[in-house]
């Protein structure tokens, strides 16, 4: 993990500690190439949590949002997930 991307998770989990009590419901967004494999990929990564997964195609086909509505326990957790699912190639997180 590069030093940007490890400051943004320090951020990240300093904004998350002080404006929600944990466990919260969390909203992660992301934005993939619009291939099954992909889309499958996020979707897989939030399984047995109790996630709702919506999906969204833009108008040109390219690319497809996925949004995951999910209870965490913790911002560690929240985090985590975030490092899981950056390994998808083509993912954006919003």
């Amino acid at each position: 993990m590069d030093k940007k991307t490890e400051e943004f998770y320090v951020r990240l989990k300093e904004e998350l500690s002080t404006t929600s009590s944990w466990p919260s419901e969390y909203l992660f967004k992301f934005i993939v190439p619009t291939e099954k494999e992909k889309i499958l990929e996020v979707e897989n990564a939030f399984n047995n949590l109790g996630a709702v997964i919506t999906t969204h195609q833009s108008k040109t086909g390219k690319y497809t949002s996925v949004s995951i509505h999910v209870t965490m326990a913790t911002p560690d957790a929240v985090i985590e997930k975030y490092i899981a699912v950056s390994n998808i190639e083509g993912i954006i997180s919003l």
